[in-house]
């Protein structure tokens, strides 16, 4: 779904209501759910797609499940976001949802560790399903938070490298780059200035240029970001400051980043048909698997090209992997209808028909292995690169944290300040960073 993208952003402002769903008195459920799910019951599902196509989708998944299990029908509200659904949560009672799907990864550490949701693990246990055979490896480790998986995935977003084939073909080259390093010389060749400013920029580097975060970059190094004691390892793990190297170079070479944030301010919204990747003013793109069918949509006059993200010279036998993330579903911890809910959560998350209608109908990527290979999936070609990333056992996601996404937004804010100048330590910005980040995990304990 467009915006899964957004987990810096969405983390800070889902931060303050997660913050009080944190020490509310969410409780846990008795130990072992004992409704029946065989008798007659009605659950409450509120998921967050509002699009019109993606509300008919949900409601075409859940038509399946209620035709499978006709004894349980589900009220589906949907357009919910993460701020309500924490609300409900506290409050309990009938008005709250038996299950909720959130398009915010980085809040799992959050529904975990409060108690919000139920910890799936006795469920999956009892259902004889091993997620770590079930769920690409990254979906299933960001489903989870110290022990308790709280989560499952419900679909997912695998990001990767869109090119402009048209315009490589005018610049001689022939196919896309696969380390950072032969990425660097594209992104230069592919480079057309035009007097203080660009008619062409080879890829926007810099970290406000729609995808390109620093959690999308280091992806593609597999950093470490917590210590097995759960401290910060960003001044630890070599892989951050790479990293950051590896994108401040990128922003020196193709202009410098006064240069670079002067056209970026006056190309296209990254939501709209002017994105600059559809206008061709930009010709290689960081994204995530929704933007071909944006691209498609606009009616770009090039053929777009499609391939995995570059990995470090190190690395270049993990080509193919990436960075992934997706939604989640979950089962209210103090609901009195878990069983049957068990079962909802199970069918739309597990079982492979299921998945892959879903997945064709709102064109994300498939959350199981089976899905992922099933000849029912319908798709373009080129998006079979984001299958293979998904599928990918090196490709990365970013770690469940007590505070949610918020330590990402203090490695984020490193990033501006390096790119931009105000820092230029980097290895004292980690050092600092690293300390924020501990002082804040620790303070919402």
């Amino acid at each position: 779904m467009p915006g899964i993208s957004r987990n810096v952003m969405l983390a800070l402002a889902a931060s303050a209501s997660l913050a009080l769903l944190a020490t509310a008195c969410t409780g846990s459920p008795d130990a072992g759910a004992s409704d029946d799910p065989s008798q007659e019951t009605t659950l409450t599902f509120w998921h967050a797609w509002s699009a019109p196509s993606e509300v008919k989708a949900v409601k075409d998944l859940v038509a399946g499940f209620e035709k499978a299990h006709p004894n349980i029908h589900v009220s589906v509200v949907g357009g919910m976001t993460d701020d309500k659904i924490n609300q409900a949560l506290r409050a309990g009672g009938s008005k709250a949802p038996d299950v909720i799907s959130s398009f915010t990864t980085n809040n799992v550490g959050r529904f975990c560790s409060s108690g919000a949701l139920a910890d799936l693990g006795p469920f999956f246990e009892k259902s004889g399903i091993d997620p770590a055979k079930t769920f690409p490896k990254a979906m299933n480790e960001y489903t989870q938070f110290e022990g308790n998986r709280c989560a499952v995935p419900l679909l997912g977003d695998a990001y990767g490298l869109y090119y402009n084939k048209t315009a490589f073909e005018k610049a001689g080259i022939t196919a896309p780059p696969k380390t950072w390093s032969e990425f660097a010389a594209t992104a230069e060749k592919l480079t057309v200035p035009k007097g203080g400013t660009y008619e062409q920029l080879g890829f926007m580097p810099n970290y406000h240029g729609w995808e390109s975060t620093t959690e999308h970059y280091f992806g593609q190094f597999s950093p470490a970001y917590f210590t097995a004691e759960g401290k910060s390892n960003l001044a630890g793990d070599p892989a951050f400051e790479a990293g950051f190297t590896l994108q401040k170079k990128l922003v020196d070479d193709l202009g410098g980043f006064r240069k670079l944030e002067s056209y970026r301010t006056g190309l296209g919204d990254e939501w709209g048909p002017r994105h600059p990747f559809h206008t061709g003013q930009v010709a290689m793109q960081l994204d995530g698997e929704w933007r071909l069918g944006m691209a498609e949509e606009a009616g770009v006059d090039f053929e777009i090209g499609v391939a995995p993200l570059p990995v470090p010279d190190d690395q270049a036998d993990q080509y193919g992997k990436g960075y992934i993330t997706g939604t989640v579903a979950g089962i209210a911890a103090t609901g009195k209808k878990q069983n049957a809910a068990w079962e909802l959560v199970k069918y739309m998350t597990t079982d492979t028909d299921a998945v892959v209608g879903f997945s064709n109908a709102i064109h994300n990527v498939p959350s199981t292995l089976e899905a992922l290979k099933s000849p029912k999936l319908k798709y373009d070609p080129r998006f079979k690169t984001f299958l293979d990333i998904a599928a990918d056992p090196n490709s990365t996601t970013t770690p469940a944290s007590v505070n949610g996404g918020q330590y990402l937004v203090t490695v984020q804010q490193l990033g501006y300040d390096y790119e931009s100048g105000r820092v230029t330590d980097l290895r004292a910005g980690l050092k600092k960073a690293a300390q924020q980040i501990d002082t804040d995990i620790a303070q919402a304990r």
